[in-house]
């Protein structure tokens, strides 16, 4: 049985519907009710005036308001509404057959000029899958077919999407169309996105005693809930993913690890500055000096 418990954020307009069970081993960020098309429940949601943005991930669902209502005037409701739903259907996500095994894809720009963001229709990991050359996808077919392609540097999978980067001396025009047909045949197909012998890269930069998010507390924690409440979502957004490495307490100083389309990125400098050290010091007052990216 599902029960929700109803938690606060460090957001106003921003509440959490909190479930007792998993919901999701990725992550959605749904803008309006076109964007919902995998789940009827979160589609209803938007029928409600005052919902602006519904964000699901590991166990809760968080809502996020326009200023028309507050949320301790209808926060039950939608307690009970969630409730209902999961208790009656078993799961957020509306499962529909499987009939022609047709996938979508479709190719998004992302701020980063050399990384273009290809979006399917189905879930392609529970993971983060990142290979920065052929050796590295040796486990990673999908990954090893895409550096066949002219032009292809790096490969980000996550959820349902990849993040690819080409070399500065191909225009995106001349590939994009034969890379989103290749992606739509290969995954219709249902080839492997990894082997059965993968196991995720360690991240260079990370140590044997990088900081396991159970192990976290006080600041660090707190660092860790902004980063996957506000940022993630839009960063996982713009096809890249965003880390937390450490926090010294000393210098007040956050370091974090990009990847995808963030890894490089002319304007990531910008992003850590304005986006992510500012939400960071707004929220942590007092405790932030600087946020350093390890890799950007």
């Amino acid at each position: 049985m599902f029960v929700i418990k109803i938690e606060t954020t460090t957001n106003p307009t921003v509440i959490k519907f909190v479930a007792n069970k998993v919901l999701t081993e990725g992550s959605f960020e749904y803008n309006n009710i076109e964007e919902a098309t995998n789940s009827s429940i979160i589609a209803q949601l938007f029928h409600l005036p005052f919902v602006k943005k519904v964000y699901v991930t590991a166990n809760f669902i968080a809502i996020e308001r326009y200023n028309i209502v507050e949320w301790p005037e209808v926060q039950s409701e939608i307690k009970g509404i969630l409730e209902d739903y999961l208790n009656a259907n078993d799961s957020l996500f509306t499962i529909k057959k499987k009939t022609s095994g047709m996938v979508d894809v479709y190719g998004e720009s992302t701020p980063n000029p050399q990384v273009m963001k290809f979006v399917c229709s189905k879930l392609l990991t529970k993971e983060l899958i990142e290979a920065t050359s052929l050796e590295e996808a040796a486990e990673i077919p999908i990954a090893q077919a895409l550096f066949k392609f002219e032009g292809v540097s790096e490969v980000f999978i996550s959820e349902n999407y990849l993040s690819i980067t080409k070399t500065p001396e191909i225009e995106w025009f001349e590939i994009t169309n034969e890379l989103r047909d290749f992606l739509k045949s290969y995954l219709q197909e249902n080839k492997p996105i990894v082997t059965e012998n993968f196991k995720p890269k360690k991240n260079e930069i990370e140590q044997d005693d990088s900081p396991k998010r159970t192990d976290l507390s006080g600041t660090s924690q707190e660092i860790v809930s902004i980063l996957d409440e506000y940022i993630k979502p839009a960063v996982t957004s713009d096809g890249g993913n965003i880390l937390f490495q450490s926090y010294d307490e000393n210098s007040k100083t956050v370091k974090v690890i990009l990847q995808g389309a963030c890894s490089g990125c002319p304007s990531s400098t910008v992003t850590l500055k304005n986006g992510i050290e500012a939400t960071l010091k707004q929220l942590l007052p007092n405790k932030i000096n600087e946020v350093v990216a390890l890799n950007g």
